[in-house]
């Protein structure tokens, strides 16, 4: 826990169901968030700096009773350590996609510059194959532009969104009827 007071995210409802997924026939703990209902608490907790703890302060229209409110709490602390679970399996797949990717751009590569090589020093000097030569070894490179971008760029924002999951998966939940 950070020495600062909480960022507090707090949602105004008439029952607990609006806060889950209607369709979801899960039990309770198990059930997803409703789509609005995620969508709000994420948007609020990546306005908050990336450093510090979270509370959702839910305001209810009904009461509901000590043990649902445990109950309510663990169900949201179960879904968002889900979707971390989520972002974990989505940056393995994308990591392995870039392997793949990157054994497959450096072997184009390989030929290409190699195809290149081999045009490039005809004799007689030939305008054409210099033409050819360069055109493969830009073909190589473009090759190379998926790994490139998977392994720069692709995989930030998943690890960003898994670190709130997780932040908002041990966050404290309070409910005011």
């Amino acid at each position: 826990m950070s020495k600062h007071a909480p960022h507090v995210i707090r949602l105004q409802l008439n029952n607990i169901q609006q806060l889950f997924n209607s369709l979801d026939p899960s039990p309770f703990l198990g059930r997803d968030l409703d789509t609005n209902a995620e969508a709000f608490i994420m948007d609020w907790a990546q306005e908050y700096p990336a450093k510090g703890d979270f509370c959702l302060e839910i305001t209810l229209a009904t009461a509901i009773s000590a043990e649902e409110k445990k109950r309510l709490e663990q169900a949201i602390h179960n879904y968002f350590n889900e979707r971390a679970r989520f972002c974990r399996h989505e940056l393995r797949q994308l990591m392995r996609e870039g392997r793949l990717s990157l054994v497959i751009g450096l072997s184009f590569l390989g030929l290409c510059v190699g195809a290149g090589r081999l045009l490039a020093n005809p004799i007689p000097y030939s305008g054409f194959a210099e033409l050819l030569s360069e055109g493969l070894m830009i073909g190589g490179w473009v090759a190379m532009w998926r790994p490139m971008e998977i392994f720069l760029y692709r995989w930030w924002p998943i690890v960003r969104r898994r670190r709130t999951y997780l932040r908002l998966a041990e966050m404290p939940v309070t409910v005011i009827t």
